[in-house]
């Protein structure tokens, strides 16, 4: 997606005027990256996704989440919340991996301890969420411990979510689980 253009990250997700200024300055590369002087948090932030892509959730436990990580999905859907340490940061992957969902890096942007990211995400099974996300990690030690996740149309992706995770039927839903 490097020859992406403002009005189509616009058309995408409905960005806010601070995510659509952050678009504008969107290039195939950005200059510190080609000049080898990425921010080290970028650098983390960009490994992270190429293990995302490849679904490799043993190196985001190992290499790139903090034991005691925090990820909060707004929203109002089934996978909405924070999520606490790294054994809950990943099931909520397993369950992303369920709906396809995919994610390619649009721009990347390190201050202090904190890195912002616009991507483009998208759903593949079933397909019907496609739209511009932002994210906001907090890096210590070379690894995530916060991430808050924003959607460009919280409405799409929440009626998205409830497509593909719905409730249980009421009976078994408040069926007494065994002690």
């Amino acid at each position: 997606m490097s020859d992406i253009s403002r009005a189509t990250l616009l058309r995408a997700g409905g960005l806010s005027a601070a995510a659509a200024a952050a678009a504008a300055a969107v290039g195939s590369a950005t200059p510190a990256a080609a000049a080898g002087r990425e921010h080290p948090h970028v650098t983390l932030i960009r490994n992270y996704y190429a293990a995302y892509a490849a679904g490799d959730t043993a190196a985001m436990r190992e290499r790139f989440f903090a034991p005691d990580i925090m990820w909060t999905i707004p929203g109002h859907h089934p996978l909405a919340g924070t999520k606490r340490g790294v054994n809950e940061v990943i099931a909520f992957f397993e369950q992303l991996g369920r709906a396809g969902m995919k994610a390619e890096p649009i721009f990347l942007a390190a201050d202090g301890d904190w890195v912002v990211d616009l991507h483009r995400g998208w759903s593949t099974t079933p397909e019907g969420l496609d739209q511009v996300w932002a994210l906001a990690f907090r890096i210590k030690n070379g690894r995530i411990v916060e991430a808050v996740n924003y959607p460009g149309d919280q409405h799409a992706a929440d009626a998205y979510f409830w497509r593909v995770y719905p409730l249980a039927p009421i009976p078994k839903r408040l069926a007494r689980s065994p002690r």
